[in-house]
């Protein structure tokens, strides 16, 4: 369970009940009672003894509190999923960009060593065996090189 999900269910129920127990809630009375004492109470006082309201009352709970603290939480989750994804999405995009990179050496390399005329460049055959490149050989996979490096390295 993530952390936001784990501060967001508490304070769902806390609104929940807050929003029931509204409608419980009533103006606060105030009196003096035949021995002289102040009472309070949510209930007006008995036998028509003369009362004043301290507090107002409430106002009315909004019946579609339960519905918006829903669609919020709904809200909340949906933002977090596309959070998660665009996250994801740019770790991979880092990936492949690190890959291009790294081709982009690679290929660089091979077409410095292929125009390095006083270097031999040797291929391995179809047997594992070591061939001499001639020059004609050594062009073609410079330009089959080139043609990668216009992949990988560009942009």
């Amino acid at each position: 369970m993530g952390p936001t999900l784990r501060y967001s269910m508490p304070a769902a129920l806390f609104a929940l009940a807050a929003a029931l127990s509204l409608p419980a809630m009533a103006a606060l009375y105030k009196w003096t009672d035949a021995n002289g004492r102040v009472v309070y109470s949510d209930q007006p006082p008995p036998g028509g003894v003369k009362s004043e309201v301290v507090g107002p009352a409430p106002p009315p709970a909004n019946p579609n509190a339960v519905k918006e603290m829903a669609s919020q939480d709904q809200e909340m989750r949906k933002r977090q999923l596309d959070r998660a994804e665009a996250e994801k999405k740019a770790e991979k995009d880092r990936s492949l960009a690190t890959r291009r990179q790294d081709l982009c050496l690679i290929v660089r390399g091979k077409i410095k060593d292929l125009g390095a005329s006083q270097v031999a460049v040797y291929k391995y055959n179809d047997k594992g065996e070591r061939v001499y490149m001639d020059d004609a050989e050594r062009r073609k996979e410079i330009e089959a090189n080139q043609e990668l490096e216009k992949k990988y390295c560009a942009g």
